[in-house]
C-alpha cells in the first residue's frame, strides 16, 4: 500500500485547466479531464484515507469550514483535512455531467462534493435541484432544509427560503409562501429565483411586501424553518474574523465580518464580538494566573462571565 502523498499541486493546476474549458463551452473535454481527475483522487483515498470510527478524512477548504462543521455537527471524531478542493473537484464535475446529460452520474459528483466538505452549501442546493427535476421533492426540501443551519453565505440562505416559498405555493399554503418570501428578501440579496416570485406574485395573497418579519418570523417558524440565519455560523466567522485580523490579514478579516454582518446583522455581530473578546480575556487571566503562583485568584472574581451575558 503506497502512503505518498499525490501531487495536490499538480491536481490544482488540472482543476484550473478543467475550468477553462468550462468556461470555453468545451463540455466534453472538460468532463473526460473532471472525470479522470476524480478517479485518480478516488484510488488514492482508498487506498491511504480509510475511515473508521474514530477517524474522518474531509477536505475543509478553509479553517472556518473545519470549526463551522465541528461545531454544527459536533463531530467527536479526529478529523484529517486533506490539502486538496476535493469538494471544488466534484462540483464541477457534476457541472460538466449536467452539461452533457448525465443527471444521475452529476447527482453522484455533487454526494462526493458535500462527502469532503459537508459545509459546501452550494453544492447542497446544487443536489436538491437536481433531485427536484428528478421528482423527488423530499430531497429538494431536506437539502434546502439542511442549508439552514450551515450557510455562511445570504445567497445559499436566501436561495434555501425561495424553494420552500416554491413549495408552499405548490401545495396551497399561501400564507407560509408568503412568510417565506419576506424571510428571503430581508437579506436584501437579489437571488434570481426569489426576484421571480416577488415579481409573480406582486399584488396577489403571496405578495409578502406589506408584511414585516414580525409577522413572518412565527409563520415560517410554524412550519418548521428556522426565522434568519444561524448565530453558530456568524460566531465561526466572527472567531476567524478575529484570528485573521491578528495575523494582520486584514482583506480575510474584512470578507469574514462582511459575512457575518450580512447574516445577522451588524449589532448582532457587535454583541458576539464582545462575548469572544471578554471569552479571550477571562482565558488569557486564567493563563496568568495559573502561571504564576503570586497572583491572588480572588482579585478576579469579579470578572466578566461570557456566559452571564448569553
Amino acid at each position: 500500500m503506497s502512503n505518498k502523498t499525490p501531487d495536490f499541486s499538480r491536481l490544482n493546476q488540472r482543476l484550473k485547466d478543467a475550468e477553462a474549458l468550462l468556461a470555453d463551452e468545451k463540455i466534453d473535454e472538460a468532463t473526460g479531464l473532471l472525470s479522470q481527475m476524480a478517479e485518480d483522487a478516488e484510488e488514492y483515498i482508498d487506498r491511504n484515507c480509510q475511515t473508521t470510527k474514530d477517524t474522518q478524512y474531509f477536505a475543509f477548504p478553509t479553517f472556518f469550514d473545519q470549526l463551522a462543521y465541528r461545531r454544527v455537527e459536533r463531530d467527536p471524531r479526529k478529523i484529517i483535512n486533506l490539502p486538496e478542493r476535493l469538494d471544488a473537484l466534484y462540483s464541477e464535475l457534476a457541472f460538466a455531467l449536467i452539461g452533457v446529460g448525465d443527471y444521475d452520474a452529476a447527482d453522484a459528483a455533487l454526494m462526493q462534493s458535500i462527502r469532503w466538505n459537508p459545509m459546501n452549501c452550494a453544492s447542497r442546493l446544487d443536489l436538491a435541484e437536481v433531485r427536484r427535476v428528478a421528482g423527488d421533492i423530499k430531497e429538494w426540501l431536506g437539502l434546502s432544509f439542511s442549508v439552514f443551519s450551515r450557510a455562511s453565505e445570504v445567497r445559499h440562505i436566501v436561495r434555501a427560503y425561495a424553494n420552500f416559498a416554491t413549495y408552499f405555493a405548490d401545495t396551497g399554503n399561501a400564507k407560509a409562501a408568503r412568510a417565506a418570501l419576506r424571510c428571503a428578501l430581508n437579506f436584501g440579496y437579489e437571488d434570481a429565483l426569489a426576484m421571480q416570485l416577488q415579481e409573480a406574485w406582486r399584488g396577489t395573497e403571496k405578495d409578502p411586501a406589506d408584511m414585516t418579519m414580525a409577522e413572518a418570523g412565527p409563520i415560517v417558524e410554524a412550519e418548521g424553518l428556522p426565522e434568519g440565519a444561524n448565530a453558530e455560523i456568524a460566531l465561526c466567522l466572527l472567531m476567524c474574523a478575529q484570528d485573521a485580523a491578528e495575523a494582520q490579514d486584514k482583506p480575510l478579516a474584512k470578507e469574514l465580518l462582511g459575512k457575518a454582518n450580512d447574516l445577522i446583522g451588524k449589532k448582532a455581530c457587535e454583541a458576539l464580538l464582545a462575548l469572544i473578546q471578554e471569552a479571550d480575556t477571562a482565558a488569557d487571566t486564567s493563563d496568568s494566573a495559573s502561571s504564576n503562583p503570586a497572583v491572588d485568584t480572588a482579585d478576579t472574581s469579579d470578572s466578566t462571565n461570557p456566559a452571564e451575558n448569553k
